[in-house]
């Protein structure tokens, strides 16, 4: 994210004799938060046509997109640089604050920063996130448009519009709501801009019996003037640059389809100011009261932005022989970056750098219906985050049904089938066999060292490896300059199927009995494999990658590269060659984690409807909760410490669970305990040792890794006593102490219980008290590790299953300060 603080060190800016690239990415309008259809592409459709204008032509953003080619730009070595921000003017930020009751600019900043947090959860890596509503945005904008007015490109014109003698302002279409004229529909909540019931766009002035929406007075008719660009007049400069441009920048075909359909029908004058109060104000005395249209201003942002990154911005944006300018947006925002940005640039008379690519989507849906930010359908960044899929699968799905030339469905069942095929069963088995190999006992394996690969030019199917993947590797670059990226993503993974095919034919475990300078050709030549699809899967995966390196023992700051100046391409078509032989590995762990049948299905259930459904939902069910704890006269426990109450008698079930019952909740054996002792693990640093009283004669033995993040003491705690006991450097420890921790594990909390919880009783979930635990979690049925995975804490750091609180018969237990977190 950009770093004003920093953007004077840290700017980056053309250099000669590189290729110095500039990417954007749409500008995600600021009244809501950004659901998955915007992170990859498209809003849901708006009804654009040539003759209308959406109030948020930059909504449809695509920073997946964009980030993905950013990445790859550097991982080839090229200087490129990422902008993007929020377009936070207009219409619809004034309809919101009156929503929300509060000011355009407070709407603004709330948005702007939830925009900010879901984009960087999902790993975009901007240059700089900037905003519209900058003082640097009212210079730059002021100043093209003073350049306009200079070279005649502007003219003045009359209106009709809809004012309100009660607020003394004309409002804008969103701010009417009357009867649609539509004799099939006459709807009476239309809006001026659309009838949400037909579909059917509108003027405000055709709505019968119209109403001001924030004082419900009847609005008249009055004219207005207004500024025009008149792009008639930039035709001829216009088609001259799309005509060169959209052939050397290789324009994908939606985008020549949706620009040549407005040249068809005819260029028009077009209005760039507006009737409001937020907005860059117009510098003209005629029309001081005005401020810019946001189809106008919005583009500009892309300037203004970057001119918050360096003040040297013109060696961007002024520099067309030696930068590149590549755009990405959604389908609906062709013609704003075809049309209508490059005729504003070109009117100015000045040498900017105009778009030389524009990579275009089509719509992502959700399941049966559409992604709708205003109805609040699909998933949304937020919601992705706290599903706790790990955020490489989210952006791997993503970009695998990315909508490049038709719209694609995201379906849960779909994202389940991606995860455990393909990143599970293919990528992931492939890295963590050839690792774990390595990483075997000597006369088992290499003891974590890479083998040496002496002949590896000479063994048969070594060197048909080698050509294959320099032949994929060749093709993914094709693909990606051409950004096509859901091929370059696909064909980074076959180099992972073909790693999969190569260990298999080899039969590499055969080889370490019987021809060990073979197996280790093998073994030397998959490692470097790794470290390639590590390279190749960074812009699409970088987490992953991160992990990859972890994995290999290598610098988590090692610049990852795919340059032709250091022979990384040529080196890929001998992956013998890519790590050095008496290289130590670190330690392999698995790296994706299957999705269940029942947890897929959890997902599809709570994210159906609207997000309005799921609130009422949600409330209800909370209801519910809230009832049965008052049956329970459960109280707000506020007991002195010298007053605990005695251990509780009926701690250890006298029954247990079947052991082929249903897998529910109610078959953990979770007891409030208390912590007497606490001393670190005699053979482990990082380990404590804890003797806990869970209301048994005897208080049992438990190891955690705790030492780092908590320091212990006399204390109560949630424990789970059901667990098979194991033993830990030594040590059998013969239960677990549950704890919460954030999404990058860096703060851990312990579940606390509630002042005045009896040691050893049970701790239990709402709808489940009756249900019997197991007397010990058989391993092999997963019971507790298909459980975990809906254990939380809620923005009340209340600890949860799915939306049940953990409660004993003093309260709720909670955690000091982890919201949204994971327990274990």
């Amino acid at each position: 994210m950009g770093d004003h603080r920093a953007a004077a060190a840290s700017a980056k800016l053309p250099i000669p004799g590189k290729r110095n690239i500039l990417i954007t990415s749409a500008l995600p309008y600021v009244n809501n938060v950004p659901h998955l259809g915007n992170i990859i592409g498209c809003n849901t459709p708006n009804l654009l046509t040539a003759n209308f204008f959406c109030m948020s032509i930059i909504a449809g953003s695509c920073v997946l997109s964009a980030d993905v080619f950013a990445r790859y730009c550097r991982i080839r070595g090229y200087n490129a640089i990422y902008i993007c921000g929020t377009d936070e003017y207009g219409t619809a930020t004034e309809t919101k604050a009156l929503e929300e009751g509060c000011s355009p600019k407070e709407i603004c900043d709330k948005y702007h920063a939830i925009h900010k947090e879901v984009y960087k959860w999902f790993n975009i890596s901007f240059d700089e996130f900037g905003r519209t509503s900058s003082p640097q945005q009212t210079e730059v904008c002021q100043a093209i448009f003073k350049k306009l007015l200079e070279n005649n490109w502007l003219s003045e014109n009359t209106m009709q519009q809809l004012y309100c003698d009660t607020c003394k302002r004309f409002l804008a279409d969103r701010l009417v709501e009357g009867i649609c004229p539509r004799p099939a529909c006459s709807y009476d909540s239309a809006r001026g801009d659309q009838c949400e019931k037909c579909g059917n766009l509108l003027n405000p002035t055709e709505l019968l019996e119209p109403k001001c929406k924030v004082c419900h007075n009847t609005p008249r008719i009055r004219d207005t003037n207004h500024l025009f660009l008149e792009l008639p007049l930039l035709k001829g400069k216009l088609e001259e640059y799309i005509n060169s441009m959209s052939v050397a920048g290789g324009w994908s075909q939606n985008a020549i389809q949706a620009t040549n359909a407005w040249l068809r029908e005819g260029l028009k004058q077009r209005c760039i100011t507006r009737d409001l109060k937020w907005g860059v104000p117009v510098p003209h005395e005629k029309f001081k009261d005005k401020v810019f249209y946001v189809w106008f201003d919005a583009p500009i942002g892309y300037v203004s932005i970057t001119s918050c990154h360096t003040p040297e911005w013109e060696k961007w944006w002024k520099n067309p022989e030696n930068v590149e300018l590549y755009q990405f947006m959604g389908k609906d925002n062709v013609p704003f970056h075809t049309v209508m940005f490059p005729s504003t640039l070109l009117g100015t008379g000045e040498s900017w750098t105009l778009m030389k690519t524009i990579s275009v989507t089509e719509y992502l849906n959700y399941e049966a219906g559409k992604f709708s930010k205003s109805k609040g359908v699909g998933v949304f960044g937020n919601d992705a985050k706290d599903t706790n899929i790990p955020v490489e699968v989210w952006r791997y799905y993503l970009l695998t049904n990315r909508p490049e030339v038709s719209d694609t469905l995201f379906t849960w069942a779909d994202l389940q089938a991606k995860l455990n095929s393909e990143l599970l069963s293919n990528l992931g088995n492939f890295i963590n066999r050839v690792l774990s190999f390595i990483a075997k006992d000597p006369g088992s394996g290499y003891g974590s060292v890479i083998p040496d690969a002496q002949g590896a030019d000479s063994h048969p199917l070594t060197k048909a490896l080698g050509d294959k993947v320099g032949n994929y590797v060749e093709q993914y670059i094709e693909a990606m300059e051409k950004v096509k990226l859901k091929q370059g993503l696909k064909l980074a993974m076959t180099i992972s199927g073909e790693g999969n095919a190569y260990l298999q034919e080899s039969q590499f475990w055969k080889l370490y009995k019987e021809d060990k300078p073979s197996c280790s050709v093998v073994m030397k030549t998959s490692t470097g494999l790794v470290y390639l699809l590590a390279c190749l899967l960074e812009p699409f995966m970088p987490s992953f990658s991160l992990e990859v390196l972890k994995q290999l023992n290598m610098p988590l700051d090692t610049q990852i590269s795919l340059s032709d100046e250091k022979g990384d391409v040529e080196r890929a078509k001998r992956p013998w060659e890519i790590l050095p032989a008496g290289h130590k590995i670190g330690t392999p762990a698995p790296l994706f984690k299957e999705l269940k049948d029942e947890e897929v299905e959890f997902y599809r259930e709570k994210f159906a409807g609207s997000q309005a459904d799921r609130i009422v939902k949600a409330e209800a069910e909370a209801k519910k909760v809230t009832e049965k704890l008052k049956e329970a006269k459960i109280s707000d426990g506020k007991t002195a410490k010298k007053d605990r109450p005695k251990k509780s008698s009926e701690a250890k079930p006298k029954a247990s669970a079947p052991a082929d019952a249903e897998i529910s909740i109610s078959r953990l054996d979770i007891r409030v305990g208390l912590i007497t002792k606490a001393q670190k693990h005699p053979d482990a640093d990082s380990l404590y040792v804890e003797e806990i009283d869970v209301g048994e004669p005897q208080p049992r033995t438990v190891v955690s890794g705790l030492v780092k993040y908590i320091p212990l003491e006399e204390m109560q705690v949630c424990v789970l006593c059901n667990l098979k006991p194991a033993a830990m450097r030594g040590i059998k420890s013969q239960a677990m102490v549950l704890a919460a921790s954030n999404n990058d594990h860096t703060k851990v909390e312990l579940v606390e219980p509630p002042q005045g919880a009896v040691v050893g009783e049970r701790v239990t979930f709402p709808g489940f008290e009756e249900g019997l635990p197991d007397d010990v979690l058989n391993p092999k049925k997963k019971v507790w590790e298909t459980l975990q995975v809906d254990l939380n804490t809620d923005t009340e750091l209340v600890a949860r299953y799915k939306n049940l609180p953990f409660t004993t018969s003093a309260g709720v237990c909670k955690v000091s300060s982890i919201s949204e977190g994971s327990i274990r």
